[in-house]
């Protein structure tokens, strides 16, 4: 079954909107706890979204894959290599961006010495290009032999290989080390007061899984087609996946940091719920009314979408606004997006979290005019 459905555009189009959303609070220090990452073990909305990515990028392959085994092995390993550079490389300049900085009252240039070379991108580029090629070699059985012994096997090494204290913990998570070694630790993550770095090589084996599962759902909705056999198989295979993970994390716990094996098996279940909710109500129900129309612009154009979102900012940073007289008698200066945030977000409400959100929403509907404009004048930019 070749049509595509309209269905998997919203969903992934709305989880690019709840990517922008929770990555752009006005503060840091003021975010309403559904939007913030869980601090270690357990999982918040917040953390769905990029599960939820990956799965829908599977979801997407499921319909090209079949293009990719007419034209042959060659034709499938450039396009994929190619790709998955791309997403890699737009990824690793973004965190280098705009390989400027202001230093006093002057632009110096950014060194190489402490730029992150992980990233968001750089785990979506490395778990499509690993997943494509386990599909094209060894066909849906093999893919799911592949990515269940993948989650136990990750289980097994994150206990074995551990601090036996809690193998599970920032410090005694054996990829940590692995990072660093590998990586360097002026080049990982330091958001949580050391070196780590939550899209890290060894983390990035299970996430692997999740493009899988989505490659797996996107084919199966293909095979069975529009009727309510589908619908139920859907429900049910994500309420056993829901059900799977929270057991599992009773002994390996649900962690999008460390990217568990539960933790996969957890989001799957829940992603493949919200698309079956989203199939029933635009498939079957034919909605389409205003919810659906605004995320299908972020479905359009998604890479480039979110690409955007970190590309603005990093470059209105470059320009200076004065804001006050610090207490040193030096001018401090704010960033474009810093003055609206300050000046007419924050301003808002007493409580500051209000104004940090409405922050967030204001550039989840810049992004989403970019996205408008983009798709009235039929620009879709592929990688």
């Amino acid at each position: 079954m070749n049509q595509r459905y309209y269905s998997l555009d919203v969903f992934r189009g709305a989880t690019v909107a709840l990517m922008i959303l929770v990555n752009n609070p006005g503060s840091w220090n003021n975010i309403y706890s559904p939007l913030e990452h869980a601090a270690w073990h357990g999982a918040t909305p917040t953390d769905l979204v990029f599960p939820f990515f990956l799965f829908a990028v599977g979801n997407a392959m499921s319909f090209v894959m079949p293009r990719f085994e007419a034209a042959g092995t060659a034709v499938f390993l450039r396009k994929v290599f190619k790709r998955a550079f791309l997403i890699f490389i737009i990824g690793t300049l973004l965190s280098w961006f705009p390989f400027v900085r202001w230093e006093g009252d002057g632009l110096v240039v950014k060194t190489l010495e402490n730029m992150r070379i992980l990233g968001v991108l750089q785990r979506i580029a490395l778990c499509y290009l690993f997943a494509s090629l386990i599909i094209y070699y060894f066909k849906t059985r093999g893919a799911f032999v592949i990515g269940a012994t993948f989650l136990l096997v990750y289980w097994v090494l994150c206990i074995t290989l551990g601090n036996p204290a809690d193998p599970f913990s920032l410090e005694g998570f054996w990829g940590t080390a692995v990072d660093r070694n590998l990586l360097g630790e002026n080049h990982l993550y330091h958001g949580e007061g050391v070196a780590f770095d939550p899209e890290g090589l060894v983390s990035t084996i299970p996430a692997i899984v999740q493009v899988i599962f989505g490659y797996l759902v996107g084919q199966y909705i293909q095979q069975k087609g529009k009727n309510f056999e589908m619908l139920a198989n859907l429900f049910v295979i994500g309420a056993v996946l829901l059900f799977a993970g929270i057991c599992w994390d009773m002994v390996f716990p649900i962690n999008k940091k460390i990217w568990t094996s539960s933790f996969v098996l957890f989001t799957t279940g829940l992603a493949i719920t919200v698309l079956a909710v989203f199939i029933y109500a635009i498939e079957f129900r034919k909605y389409t009314g205003f919810p659906t129309g605004f995320f299908n612009v972020f479905g359009k154009n998604p890479l480039f979408i979110y690409v955007m979102s970190g590309f603005i900012p990093r470059l209105l940073g470059l320009i200076r606004i004065f804001d006050h007289v610090g207490d040193d008698g030096k001018n401090s200066y704010i960033t474009p997006f810093g003055w609206f945030y300050k000046h007419i977000c924050e301003p808002v409400s007493l409580n500051l979290k209000n104004g940090s959100l409405l922050y967030a929403i204001s550039l989840v509907l810049l992004y989403w005019l970019i996205g408008y404009y983009l798709n009235r004048k039929k620009i879709y930019i592929r990688v």
